[in-house]
């Protein structure tokens, strides 16, 4: 009895450690990019609130949140990260797309090393979170689920606060997101390096054309 009460302390333990690292409060700077999204609102393409579900949506399904969660998977079942950071970075669309995922990665190593007292190797954000998360006993699934809330939360946010989107509008939309993110995060677990995929030309392009905007909030 007392080895499975411990289990259970440590497993809570280790969920809300899980829900600390991923959490938009957790200073990674995610509130500072809009992976590529500024772009569409600053030139009208994104203008309402169906037009930022319907990119954050298609994005989810087809673009680079998909990608990053596989990596993290790989990363969390144990693949090497060194190939996994390498292979990342060569999938990179565009200089900002790089930032972003060296810079967030960058911030929760610092975190963490600080934290932990132990140095952290400096690697791209999905790939980190992989490898932070192999020591927590909770699954690979919930990892998974909560990093690609994280990612649709992080683009939602930036509509909110470019546009007249408001917070009510926002939290229906990131609700609506949840039955996707579950199925999402069950298909990253499932796929290999070589079921790697992405097809977001328009969101590629928005993200390099984004680095030349005369007036910019956000970093990408």
């Amino acid at each position: 009895m007392t080895m499975v009460t411990g289990t259970s302390i440590s497993m809570d333990e280790d969920r809300l450690l899980l829900w600390q690292w991923l959490s938009p409060a957790f200073p990674i700077g995610a509130f500072a990019y809009s992976q590529g999204m500024e772009e569409p609102m600053a030139t009208g393409t994104i203008r309402t609130a169906a037009e930022v579900e319907a990119w954050v949506t298609t994005v989810l399904h087809h673009g680079s949140p998909r990608m990053d969660a596989v990596f993290c998977a790989q990363a969390h079942a144990g693949t090497d990260p060194e190939l996994l950071s390498d292979l990342l970075l060569a999938y990179a669309s565009c200089a900002e797309r790089e930032t972003e995922l060296m810079e967030q990665g960058r911030a929760f190593a610092a975190l963490m090393t600080s934290i932990s007292g132990e140095t952290v190797p400096i690697r791209p954000y999905p790939v980190a979170i992989g490898v932070a998360t192999r020591r927590l006993q909770v699954s690979r699934h919930e990892v998974l689920q909560l990093f690609l809330h994280g990612a649709a939360a992080q683009m939602i946010s930036a509509a909110t606060r470019f546009l007249p989107l408001g917070q009510s509008a926002a939290q229906a939309m990131l609700s609506r997101l949840a039955p996707q993110i579950i199925r999402l995060a069950d298909a990253a677990a499932k796929t290999d390096l070589d079921g790697i995929a992405t097809f977001t030309p328009g969101a590629d392009m928005a993200a390099m054309r984004h680095e030349t905007l005369d007036v910019r909030i956000f970093r990408t």
